[in-house]
């Protein structure tokens, strides 16, 4: 027994209600907004941006425990509203309702300040813009009020020493200088990706660690996210613009080969606020379910632009999280702008860039019907039109016809199409009438152990996958097949029951429709227990209980038209890899051919449907180097 146990209720001695000193309750607001020294900067960076500044410059000493200055150009405080500014709630962002159900600034509270006073040693130091150019800045001490004049320029500038001194057990808990210093980089890095117009500098220890310059210009975000977090990742995502009645969302979206293993390059902004919130995470990476392999996370930074009252900022006291009036407007409108970026094959553009030495992004993420020099024939998925007198067709030419080209092209060769392949013995004849700069894939010119595909193009040589190749352009036609149709059902002879939560029940009874499109037939057995009636029939086979949980919950936590959409998806990608051309599998010159044409004009044909990439680029001088070629 412990000794508190010991205690009885009755023998607890009453403690009486009574108010709190003004002190203890800023120790306890400061417990709410500041976890460790990077929570100042963001506060106080925050302030200066809403100032109006246009360089901002953190000087930090021993991570910032010791020491935070921020100082800026803004508009800078009135000697008068000096001494208001460290009062509990005073603001100058919002003075009514009106006001806070639509906050358009960053910091807005009125806590932070105070906050920050009980447990630092605190000053400001201000210069009001339209002061007389001979009047004096005023230094405000936090802790005596003592108000004196100084020399300023005009802006502010906030100085927090010994962060957490009035508060020592928190300091107990704040990690080395270098994991302090490396969380407040990352607090001002969040802002610099947001406002590419204003400049960022970084001090430590008297040493610039950190340093981006204010850009101007149509450029201005992509050089601000190059300078950030590099050129390389910048060369690695596309241009997302997508707008969904009010809402509108840009940004960069990194391709799937530029996913890592942590999602520590996710940057979320609503209105120019960082936020991390659930329905953007899951609306972003439920875009690269189709294109990510296995559990590697995204890259993206992402700008969604809304009506200020449609979200609520004021759900959390770091205001990192948000919650949005309509949030399937939201989800919709992150998952489609994201998709739509990625769908777009990219060969094309890759090697345009590679040719001309620019990034794949400066490219239109629709590609146009022709692409000097990389015209594209249009392409039928109806019957065959033949070009030879005797063509060899196989299944696999049944299936995808190889031989499409324009209406009205008088032979092959005007279609950019092999002339009268027979098979791979007549790869040299198929080069000669397909130079490989009419295609980004390039032209076939040998099949690898069955399995992989080598194509010639202007950079060098293309390997295609042919299996994961093919297995996207089933995969995308039959969803373009499937459009609304719901997914067919199979009655269980005997129903699975199961132990229900108050939610999976209340899941199940309003989604009656959703679960009947996804085939799965889910009643109340009794108010605590489901029955499983009826699965997809392609899922027959599995565990009805698990799938009906797994789905339940989906449901309970996102739009139905997602989870629906998701699960059909899911049933199309293995009916693709079932009825995708098998490894071993011997094709002529004219069906690789085929294949790579289809490629260029299928949506997402860069990963396969696990995320796996289709093709492979090696340039010449990749190849050069292997042989010390020009050493």
């Amino acid at each position: 027994m412990t000794p508190a146990s010991t205690l009885s209720a009755a023998a607890a001695p009453r403690r009486p209600i009574r108010e709190l000193p003004d002190e203890l309750v800023s120790q306890i607001a400061a417990g709410e907004v500041v976890e460790r020294p990077a929570s100042v900067v963001r506060e106080l960076v925050d302030n200066a941006l809403d100032a109006g500044a246009t360089q901002v410059t953190v000087r930090l000493l021993a991570g910032g425990v010791r020491l935070i200055s921020v100082e800026d150009d803004g508009q800078g405080i009135p000697r008068e509203e000096l001494a208001i500014a460290l009062r509990r709630h005073a603001t100058s962002k919002i003075a009514s309702l009106r006001d806070l159900e639509a906050v358009g600034t960053m910091g807005f509270r009125g806590e932070a300040l105070a906050a920050i006073n009980s447990i630092a040693d605190m000053s400001l130091l201000s210069r009001a813009e339209g002061s007389d150019l001979a009047a004096h800045a005023w230094l405000l001490d936090g802790r005596t009020g003592e108000l004196t004049p100084a020399a300023r320029t005009r802006g502010t500038t906030v100085e927090v020493r010994e962060l957490f001194y009035a508060t020592p057990a928190r300091r107990k808990f704040l990690k080395t200088d270098a994991t302090e210093l490396a969380h407040c980089i990352e607090a001002v890095r969040r802002h610099a990706l947001v406002r590419p117009d204003v400049g960022f500098a970084i001090w430590h220890e008297g040493k610039l660690v950190e340093q981006w310059r204010a850009c101007t210009g149509e450029t201005a975000h992509e050089q601000r996210l190059a300078d950030v977090l590099g050129s390389e990742l910048l060369g690695q995502s596309i241009a997302v613009d997508y707008s969904a009645g009010s809402v509108r969302v840009t940004g960069r979206a990194g391709i799937p080969d530029a996913a890592r293993s942590r999602a520590d390059q996710q940057f979320a902004y609503v209105n120019g606020r960082y936020v991390r919130d659930k329905v953007l995470t899951h609306a972003a990476r439920s875009a690269y379910e189709d294109v990510l392999h296995g559990h590697r996370q995204p890259v993206y930074a992402l700008y969604v632009t809304m009506d200020p009252a449609r979200v609520d900022v004021n759900v959390h006291p770091t205001k990192i999280e948000v919650r949005f009036r309509d949030s399937r407007e939201v989800h919709q409108a992150v998952r489609h702008a994201v998709e739509n970026a990625l769908a777009a094959p990219r060969a094309a553009a890759a090697v345009l860039a590679a040719a001309s030495g620019a990034s794949a992004d400066n490219f239109e993420s629709n590609r146009p019907p022709a692409l000097s020099p990389w015209a594209q024939p249009a392409i039928n998925f109806g019957a065959p039109q033949p070009f030879r007198q005797n063509p060899q067709v196989s299944d696999f030419e049944a299936m995808w016809p190889a031989t499409a080209y324009p209406a009205g092209a008088d032979n092959p060769r005007a279609a950019g199409l092999p002339a009268d392949p027979t098979g791979p013995e007549d790869a040299g004849a198929v080069n000669q009438d397909l130079p490989p700069g009419d295609w980004p894939l390039g032209r076939a010119v040998a099949q690898l152990q069955g399995i992989y595909i080598l194509a010639e193009n202007t950079q060098g040589l293309v390997i295609v996958d042919m299996h994961a190749a093919h297995e996207r352009i089933v995969y995308e036609r039959l969803k373009n097949q499937m459009d609304s149709a719901s997914i067919a059902s199979q009655p269980l002879l005997i129903p699975a029951t199961f132990a229900a939560t108050p939610q999976e029940v209340a899941a199940s009874e309003a989604h009656v429709d959703t679960l009947k499109a996804l085939g799965l037939e889910i009643t109340p057995f009794s108010p605590r227990t489901l029955a499983v009636r009826a699965v997809p029939t392609s899922l027959a086979q599995g565990d009805a209980v698990e799938l009906a949980r797994s789905v339940l919950a989906e449901l309970a936590q996102h739009d139905a038209s997602t989870v629906i959409q998701r699960a059909q998806n899911e049933l199309l990608s293995t009916m693709a890899c079932h009825g995708a051309v098998r490894a071993n599998r011997k094709l002529t010159i004219d069906e690789m051919n085929g294949l790579l044409r289809q490629m260029e004009a299928t949506d997402r044909s860069d990963q396969c449907n696990h995320g796996r990439p289709t093709w492979r680029q090696v340039t010449i001088k990749e190849l050069d180097s292997l042989f010390l070629r020009g050493r």
